[in-house]
């Protein structure tokens, strides 16, 4: 097993032993692991190794399920967001998962907004330039600005999940939590996600789970290997992938396993 990364202050966001349960099975243990601001961090492992229940502790979703609890500590600039209401967490903390789930009762318009109303955002100025705003960093404002009013499901696939990623956004976050973000899009769809992860990593502090490890090494500055609900190995995502210091993150990026 890797050393636990020497903690740094000043790092935006840790992971401190934290453990996470389905009823009285462990589905990760003893995490440790620190997160660079204004960068992707890559999630690769086989599945269920625990890849998803991890991201889901980082804005308390996963406490949601029935039977679901963790232990340890996600510090989120300073603070522990265990301490903090779970709604104020998920605002700073968003989530786009593996299927797009736009509302399916919605227009474009009123999904991106969506957010902004439940946190109590009413002029209406201030939310068209929010979802204006939105739309744009999630690469799709070109593509319906002129169709707003339409309901979200008439898009395809990928824009559907560009515009779970613009609804994500317009709330203002802090980090982007995403959990497959292109396992079930076609080709280009997954290249236009893909390049939509290098725009917002100048922003935001991007971290991905992802089964794709090409997809890995394209997009993630550093990358942690998960198996059997442990971290096995984090580091730079170059040197993990053509140097790995574990043999069991070996056999897996050289497919031998997984």
């Amino acid at each position: 097993m890797p050393d636990p990364p020497t903690p740094t202050p000043s790092a935006k966001l840790r992971v401190e032993g934290l453990t996470a349960w389905y009823g009285r099975k462990a589905a990760i243990e003893d995490i440790r692991l620190q997160f660079d601001d204004k960068a992707v961090t890559a999630i690769i492992g086989p599945s269920g190794c625990g890849k998803s229940t991890f991201i889901r502790c980082l804005n308390r979703i996963h406490e949601t399920a029935p039977g679901a609890r963790a232990e340890g500590q996600v510090i989120l600039d300073g603070e522990n967001i265990y301490d903090l209401d779970p709604v104020k967490v998920r605002r700073r903390i968003g989530m786009v998962f593996q299927k797009p789930n736009p509302f399916p009762t919605m227009s474009i318009y009123g999904n991106v907004a969506s957010g902004l109303r439940l946190n109590g955002t009413k002029d209406p100025e201030i939310v068209h330039t929010h979802v204006v705003r939105s739309l744009k960093q999630a690469a799709l404002w070109e593509e319906v600005k002129d169709n707003l009013d339409h309901p979200a499901i008439r898009l395809s696939g990928g824009q559907q999940q560009r515009l779970c990623i613009a609804r994500a956004l317009a709330v203002e976050p802090e980090v982007l939590l995403m959990d497959e973000p292109a396992s079930s899009l076609d080709p280009i769809a997954t290249a236009k996600i893909e390049d939509l992860i290098f725009d917002l990593k100048r922003e935001y502090m991007v971290i991905i789970v992802t089964h794709n490890m090409q997809q890995a090494a394209r997009v993630a500055n550093k990358t942690a290997f998960f198996y059997l609900g442990k971290l096995i190995e984090y580091g730079e995502t170059k040197k993990l992938f053509e140097q790995p210091e574990q043999k069991l993150t070996e056999g897996y990026i050289t497919g031998r396993f997984g």
